[in-house]
C-alpha cells in the first residue's frame, strides 16, 4: 500500500505553509512521514512546491489537474501510486495514530472496496481514508462535472464506512481517536491546540 500526503493547499487562512508548522518541535509533515515510513512501502507527497520537500525520501509529484483542491491532489496521488491501494491524508494533521491506520489497512486487505473511510460525530473523514486505483475514473468524471468535494464520487464506487464504534472495539481510546482527525487551518486553532496540550 502507498501512503499519500496532500500538501498542495495554499494555506490562506494560516498565512504560512501548514506542513512545516512545528508541534512539540517537529514539523507536521515530518510527524506524518515518520509514521508512514513504518506502514508503507511507497510514500507520495503531492505538492506544487517540490523544492520544499527535497529532503524527504518520497516520490514528490505535482497536481496533474491544477486548482481542483484536495480532489485533484487525490487523483494525482492515486495516478502515481505503484500499489492498488493508497492511504491518503492532508499535511495539516499532526496526530495520526498508527493503530487506527492499521485498522483501515486491515479492512482493505480483507475486502474489495474502492473507498474505506471513517465517520465521526463530525461526519466522513475523506482525508484519513484508503482509496483504490478504481477511484481514478470516477474522480475524473466528478472533476469534469465541476464537482470538487472528495465525497462527491463515493456513490460511484464501492464505499465502506467505518464507524467510531469499530475503532473503539479495536481497543482504541475515544479521545485519542478523535484527536487523530484534528487538522490545523488557522493561527487561532494552532494556539488553542498548544494551550490545550499544555493543560493536559
Amino acid at each position: 500500500m502507498t501512503g499519500i500526503i496532500l500538501s498542495g493547499g495554499k494555506s490562506v487562512r494560516m498565512g504560512r505553509d501548514k506542513a512545516f508548522i512545528e508541534i512539540d518541535g517537529i514539523p507536521i509533515i515530518q510527524r506524518i512521514f515518520n509514521i508512514f515510513k513504518k506502514l508503507f512501502n511507497e510514500i507520495i507527497i503531492v505538492t506544487n512546491q517540490k523544492e520544499l520537500y527535497s529532503g524527504f525520501k518520497a516520490k514528490i509529484v505535482s497536481d496533474l489537474i491544477v486548482n481542483r483542491g484536495a480532489l485533484g491532489g487525490l487523483y494525482t496521488g492515486l495516478f502515481f501510486s505503484s500499489n492498488p491501494y493508497s492511504f491518503c491524508v492532508a499535511c495539516d494533521m499532526p496526530f495520526l495514530k498508527e493503530t487506527m491506520i492499521q485498522c483501515l489497512i486491515k479492512q482493505a486487505n480483507e475486502n474489495e472496496y474502492d473507498v474505506i473511510v471513517p465517520r465521526t460525530e463530525d461526519g466522513l473523514q475523506p482525508l484519513y481514508a484508503i482509496y483504490s486505483k478504481g477511484c481514478l475514473e470516477p474522480i475524473k468524471k466528478m472533476i469534469g462535472m465541476g464537482k470538487y468535494k472528495i465525497i462527491d464520487f463515493y456513490p460511484l464506487v464501492e464505499t465502506k464506512i467505518i464507524e467510531e464504534s469499530e475503532f473503539i472495539s479495536s481497543d482504541i481510546n475515544l479521545k485519542l481517536m478523535r484527536e487523530s482527525f484534528i487538522n490545523i487551518n488557522t493561527p487561532e486553532e494552532l494556539n488553542f491546540l498548544k494551550e490545550e496540550k499544555k493543560a493536559s
